[in-house]
């Protein structure tokens, strides 16, 4: 049986491939690009589903569609935006909007969405979120839109998040994001390391204990679990956290109550739980240092969350965004150029977001100028600290022993024969980044000019790295 749908999109190339793709499981699809043609379409025949762009010739395909699905209330929605921002998938979910999809979208998986809506399967959609408050996470590449969409997906639920990610990725943000949109936003939210809080007072820290519990208790107090009761606790590195409190936080989550250490009585405690982790879990279980039962019931709802090095072009906005902050904390207002962008933007932030950000507070400190550029930006890269333990990185770990398995230098050899094949394409790769620059590329690389002048005219080396 044929199936209608709207399709509201003013880019032509865009709309014939999600037209085609509709028309191959059976939909007729009525295409308009305005707010005004939408309208008039919606008046008359009805549609099993409709598919928006959020940005058309006309106005704001959000902000028009409360009167517009106030006429098809039965009709779902789903939300199409190259506005890659949590800001604008917490607006595409505040309409009430079954489904929410980024530009690029995976057209198979629009397709399975339509299908969904248009037969009625409601199960994919999202809830009603509530108004958006301040919005902590930036970026818009589409590892985040992964992020986004879930966050979007538990803003009106208590189910518990497990948020999952290397250091310094922004676990935290995620946490006060989910609570700050959700349901819990007028309750407190409270925030605790586990790994920071000693052995000995974990259980204290977390249940709270009586007065006369323990030597130096001299009066009662309240754990987080009652500190943060009727808003959200943030349980951050939970894989540090001790096995025998492991089994008290277990007991918490399923019961809803705690006992206060030392103390006879159960307290009733309403909390959602977001814990986070840099850690791989799965080996910790395998060992025993970390309870099977007790990760099951965190990782309700896993959110990963990507490393910066996988999130294409978020550094720029992050570093801008970064530079305004540091601003606001007294630091000289400073301007980022685009070269000085695209240098950033390059690197392998081991430290994530928290390593980029230190460096723009950095940067916004030491500028001399109003704009940050190449230069300062190359020397305060060659002052960066090594890897830890002065390990090399994996892949390039991996080049060494392809190029070694493939060159095979000879006996008493080997590390020259290494610096010189590496040397190249380090300088090549200096001089991209700093558009020719031999003197930004020499701060870059951390060595004199004129040394890298002589290695340049040794290696045959051009001034555009080639």
């Amino acid at each position: 049986m044929s199936r209608r749908a709207l399709l509201v999109e003013d880019d032509h190339a865009i709309a014939t491939v999600i037209t085609a793709a509709l028309e191959e499981e059976a939909f007729t699809v009525a295409r308009c690009e305005s707010v005004a043609e939408r309208d008039r379409l919606l008046a008359g025949e009805p549609f099993d589903v409709m598919l928006t762009d959020v940005v058309l010739t006309d106005g704001d395909g959000i902000a028009t569609l409360p009167a517009a699905m106030a006429r098809c209330p039965a009709m779902p929605v789903i939300i199409l935006s190259a506005q890659n921002t949590l800001d604008t998938a917490v607006r595409a979910t505040d309409t009430g909007a079954f489904e929410y999809f980024p530009k690029p979208f995976d057209l198979e998986e629009l397709v399975r969405a339509a299908c969904q809506a248009a037969d009625g399967r409601a199960d994919a959609g999202f809830d009603d979120p509530g108004a958006p408050g301040a919005l902590p996470l930036i970026g818009r590449s589409q590892p985040m839109q992964d992020v986004y969409r879930m966050i979007t997906r538990v803003l009106r639920n208590d189910l518990t998040v497990l948020v999952l990610g290397e250091s310094g990725t922004g676990k935290e943000l995620v946490a006060e994001a989910i609570h700050q949109l959700g349901a819990r936003k007028n309750g407190p939210f409270v925030a605790v390391n586990t790994a920071a809080i000693p052995r000995d007072l974990i259980e204290s820290e977390l249940f709270g204990h009586e007065k006369g519990a323990f030597t130096g208790a001299t009066q009662r107090h309240l754990g987080k679990f009652e500190q943060a009761n009727h808003g959200t606790l943030f349980l951050d590195e939970i894989g540090d956290m001790p096995p025998e409190a492991q089994t008290r936080l277990l007991r918490a989550l399923q019961s809803g109550r705690i006992r206060r250490v030392g103390g006879g009585e159960e307290v009733a405690i309403n909390v959602r739980i977001i814990a986070a982790t840099n850690r791989d879990l799965q080996p910790l279980i395998a060992d025993g240092t970390f309870r099977e039962d007790l990760y099951y019931r965190l990782a309700v709802v896993p959110i990963q969350l990507p490393p910066l090095r996988d999130r294409h072009g978020d550094v720029e906005p992050l570093a801008r965004h970064f530079l305004r902050l540091a601003a606001l904390d007294g630091l000289p207002a400073r301007r980022l150029t685009p070269a000085g962008a695209a240098l950033l933007d390059g690197q392998k932030w081991r430290g994530n977001v928290r390593e980029l950000r230190n460096f723009i507070y950095r940067a916004a400190l030491l500028a001399r100028e109003e704009d940050i550029d190449t230069g300062l930006i190359g020397q305060l890269l060659a002052d960066r600290p090594p890897l830890a333990g002065g390990q090399a990185p994996a892949d390039l770990a991996q080049a060494l022993d392809s190029w070694l398995a493939e060159a095979a230098p000879s006996p008493g050899t080997l590390y020259h024969a290494a610096l010189a094949a590496f040397e190249r394409p380090l300088f090549e790769h200096a001089l991209r980044q700093t558009g020719g620059n031999q003197l930004r590329a020499a701060q870059l690389l951390g060595i004199n000019r004129n040394t890298l002048r002589k290695r340049l005219t040794d290696l045959q080396i051009g001034s555009d790295g080639h």
